[in-house]
């Protein structure tokens, strides 16, 4: 379920794709809250491909419901493979034809991005020192 706080007119929605385990979303969930904390104006929520709520589609449509003009759709995947190439297109594309007044933009999955590579980097360069 969508947090009902006050709405905004843009909104990140961290698309990732779903597990069985419940632990599993934390991080999306604590992302969305950093997102949140960094720029109050922008709301971030989560969304799920499968095995958990809340879907693509109820993602969106909740933001629209709240008056949401922009909606920026954020794969939190490492790299496009087939659900990114085939399947969420076609759900973003059915979310704009349902809210066509309503400016839906997908990016290119995070872990395609250099910054993000580099904080991985990072991370393994540091884990490997904290032995």
């Amino acid at each position: 379920m969508i947090d009902a706080k006050a709405s905004s007119t843009r909104a990140i929605v961290l698309f990732a794709h779903g597990a069985r385990d419940p632990e599993w979303a934390g991080p999306v969930r604590r992302l969305a809250a950093r997102l949140t904390e960094r720029d109050p104006s922008v709301r971030a929520v989560p969304a799920f491909l499968e095995f958990m709520t809340p879907g693509l589609d109820a993602a969106v449509d909740a933001l629209a419901e709240d008056g949401t003009g922009e909606i920026l759709v954020v794969p939190v995947f490492l790299a496009q493979g087939g659900h990114l190439k085939r399947d969420v297109p076609v759900l973003v594309e059915a979310a704009r034809a349902r809210h066509p007044g309503i400016d839906i933009r997908l990016v290119a999955p995070v872990g395609e991005d250099d910054g993000v590579l580099d904080a991985m980097a990072e991370f393994a360069l540091a884990s490997l020192s904290d032995r």
